[in-house]
């Protein structure tokens, strides 16, 4: 892991040395910038060193004669064939790092050398034997690495984290409006957009050429699934059997590291089959981290069972086990949270995710995550819900609406009076069931975005101001959801849902805040489930092995058993979170009523007061949960007052909550 940076169109040596330390969390162990000698192009790189940690993978890099020049983020699962292959074709190499293979593989094949990567990674490429010179941006298959971009003018700038490329003379911070409008409704901004106007993410599976002051873009991957029609002829037993040996190949290929290597162990049937597979595949026991809440923090959750299943897949695996009870100052951490993740992404994961990776790095420089196995073996309640509603739209509306007011409007008032049942576990019955039978009479693919969403857009027309509403006419929240569902027609609709998860959620939300929160504490996380191999295959498995009738990752359990502890397989998914509702309700109510107070809502100029403050009391008086809505609304006030109305030299150390508000 580390963070590039660097320029097209100009090159200033003091801009990249302050962009290389802006990121200096993402690669602590080395830095570097160079500047081509025309000052048209320039790269900068902030290392942490995984593989080969001698200087020899020190970056930029370059080839033997200087006219090939690299920075590049990220992990090649398979440089070590590709090493070969190219050895055989009379390449030299200096140094063992998966950086040099990338160089001598682009002088060998040009761009077609991406489509033979099997990784995570966001790179830049300056070759000059081209004439003219030219600059080739590029990021791995499903975005599990960043890479952010924009133009001023006909000059290019690009970075990891969108606040290095924030440094750049002529950079505007103004806010994209119809950004705001999609964050809103999902917690997080769809690409390619972000809510900085002008800036971008560089999509997954694509490539930039930037030449002579112009740029493309380019796709060099996409995710493809079979027709609807499509019969998979295959014996259940041979599927599951195939697919365990590919699980293991792609865990063996994550754990390649010259440094100490961990896993994330939530207890769920995800991170436990990697420490499963991975305890099969090493000599010592791995060392894998929980991270748990005071149980007093999570009352309002509808499940604190994480360190109980972590502590029983660790047993029975054998693991070096740590568990890590937190009791984060949440006031001084949330502004630093949203320092480092850029854009506000308002998934309290995220500062699990932080707060695990920091108390893991004394240790480990390398996390195993099962982050993408939803999305690759239909795990989402989302993926079986659509199947209820269409199931209820047999009953008829009446009933469904005298059920939806009784018994479960009653649910909220109630819960706090049942013995032995946690409130939040009540709550969240409630707020599924409400959410379900609300989006019963939508048609498939609207009720998908409905289902993802938090708001409709008429809801958040009715949060607005006029100014704003007038800023917004006929602004759709759930538009690139549509048009990703327009790219596979005639996908079974479970692959349809599964290709728009990959699209938005997967890389938008959750490797987002991956990366963004682990490297603030210097730790790089890889994903086994997002291996090459793994989803090429999944994505010709017949959608019934994926789904079976309500049974979620039907055949990926099938799979593991026998080799994941029997409670594990068969445990009900559980989020990976944090107390919001205990936060907002006593930590950060302070932090509520000043950021979500009528002074700040007028001077912001978005919200109208009244309505927020309903929320607020609301979700107070336990009439309504708004807490992913409160969170959502509060996280944007903190960027905003971060980001935009900070001065330019203020970005360059992350604030304490006392400098924010």
């Amino acid at each position: 892991m580390c963070g590039i940076c660097g320029t097209a169109g100009f090159a200033d040596t003091e801009l990249l040395n302050r962009m290389v330390r802006l990121m200096a969390h993402r690669g602590p162990d080395d830095r570097g910038v160079f500047v081509t000698s025309d000052r048209m192009f320039g790269l900068g790189n902030c290392r942490l060193s995984i593989i080969d940690l001698s200087s020899a993978g020190h970056m930029p890099m370059r080839n033997e004669d200087e006219t090939v020049w690299i920075t590049y983020n990220g992990e090649i699962y398979n440089f070590h064939s590709i090493r070969t292959e190219l050895q055989k074709l009379g390449h030299s190499f200096r140094s063992q790092a998966d950086t040099e293979v990338l160089i001598h593989g682009y002088e060998e094949w040009g761009v077609r050398l991406l489509e033979r990567l099997n990784g995570m990674f966001g790179l830049a490429l300056v070759d000059l034997r081209k004439k003219p010179a030219r600059l080739l941006l590029a990021r791995d298959r499903f975005g599990i690495k960043p890479v952010y971009y924009t133009l001023a003018g006909d000059r290019l700038v690009y970075a990891s984290e969108i606040k290095a490329i924030l440094l750049a003379p002529g950079i505007a911070r103004d806010v994209d409006l119809n950004a705001l409008h999609r964050y809103l409704a999902f917690l997080w901004v769809p690409g390619p957009e972000t809510l900085f106007k002008g800036i971008y993410k560089l999509p997954p599976g694509h490539y930039l050429e930037w030449s002579q002051r112009e740029y493309s873009l380019h796709c060099y991957w996409n995710l493809r699934f079979p027709p609807a029609s499509a019969n998979g002829k295959r014996a259940e037993r041979d599927l599951s059997v195939e697919l365990l040996e590919i699980l293991r190949r792609a865990v063996k290929r994550h754990l390649i590291s010259d440094v100490p290597v961990g896993v994330f162990l939530s207890g769920g049937l995800d991170s436990s089959t990697i420490l499963a597979l991975a305890a099969e595949l090493t000599n010592e026991p791995v060392k894998s981290y929980t991270i748990t809440y005071r149980p007093e923090d999570g009352f309002l959750e509808q499940s604190d069972a994480d360190r109980v299943f972590a502590r029983l897949a660790a047993r029975r695996l054998g693991a070096n086990h740590h568990e890590i009870e937190v009791n984060p100052d949440i006031v001084d951490l949330l502004p630093k949270v949203v320092w480092h993740l850029d854009e506000p992404v308002a998934d309290p994961a995220a500062i699990s995710t932080y707060l695990i990776c920091r108390e893991g790095r004394p240790e480990v420089k390398v996390l195993l995550s099962g982050q993408g196995a939803d999305e690759v073996f239909a795990g989402y309640r989302l993926h079986w819900t659509h199947r209820l509603a269409s199931i209820l739209e047999r009953i008829p509306r009446p009933l469904r609406q005298a059920f939806a007011r009784f018994p479960l409007g009653a649910m909220p008032g109630i819960s706090r009076w049942l013995p032995g049942v946690r409130p939040g576990l009540i709550l969240a019955v409630h707020r599924y069931w409400d959410k379900l039978l609300a989006g019963v009479d939508i048609d498939p693919e609207r009720r998908y975005i409905f289902y993802r969403s938090y708001y409709t857009d008429d809801q958040e027309f009715a949060m607005y101001t006029p100014q704003l509403r007038q800023a917004l006419p006929g602004a759709l929240a759930g538009d690139r959801h549509l048009a990703y569902f327009r790219d596979v027609p005639d996908a079974n609709f479970l692959d349809r849902m599964l290709y728009v998860d990959v699209k938005t959620f997967l890389t938008e939300l959750n490797l987002t805040y991956c990366d963004k929160l682990s490297s603030a504490a210097s730790v790089e996380v890889r994903v086994p489930f997002l291996d090459s191999e793994v989803v090429d295959f999944m994505s010709r498995m017949p959608p019934q092995m994926k789904l079976h009738g309500l049974k979620s990752k039907y055949i990926f359990r099938r799979a593991v058993e026998g080799v994941v502890p029997p409670e594990i397989v068969q445990r009900r998914k559980a989020a990976f979170g944090a107390p919001i509702r205990s936060w907002l309700r006593r930590d950060l109510h302070a932090m509520v009523d000043d950021l979500l107070s009528e002074r700040t809502l007028r001077q912001r100029g978005y919200f109208e007061p009244a309505v927020v403050r309903s929320m607020v009391e609301q979700d107070r008086r336990g009439e309504g949960d708004h807490t992913m809505r409160l969170w959502a609304l509060l996280t944007l006030e903190l960027w905003h007052k971060t980001f935009i109305d900070s001065a330019r030299g203020s970005l360059e150390a992350a604030p304490c909550s006392a400098s924010v508000f």
